[in-house]
């Protein structure tokens, strides 16, 4: 890799630019990943970042996990039926919002953080 530079007045600046896989939006649970990674297992995360194998990892964990969310909780709304949304509704969301954190803490323990 041979690397240019650019004069202003009497300095020479390397003419670098950002990698375009680091402006990458790798979603919440990809920054999830990629935090714990960095605080919990820096040889991995360093492994990865070196292959370039990083952002596939962050991409594909965000995917899987929001499928997994989405799975469990509809399994979990065949265990606990949500109440009719049309008679109670903030009851109804009540649920849908304890059902999804009940999924998302089941993700982030078996995918996120381990």
């Amino acid at each position: 890799m041979e690397i240019t530079y650019i004069r202003k007045g009497d300095y020479l600046y390397p003419n670098l630019a950002i990698d375009p896989e680091d402006q990458v939006d790798v979603g919440k649970y990809g920054q999830m990943r990629r935090r714990y990674l960095k605080e919990h297992r820096p040889g991995l995360y360093g492994a990865l970042w070196i292959e370039g194998k990083l952002t596939p990892h962050l991409l594909e964990i965000n995917e899987t996990a929001f499928a997994h969310i989405d799975l469990i909780v509809r399994q979990l709304l065949k265990a606990y039926p949500a109440p009719d949304r049309s008679v109670d509704h903030l009851a109804y969301v009540a649920h849908m919002n304890s059902l999804t954190a009940m999924a998302e803490e089941a993700v982030l323990r078996d995918l996120i953080y381990q």
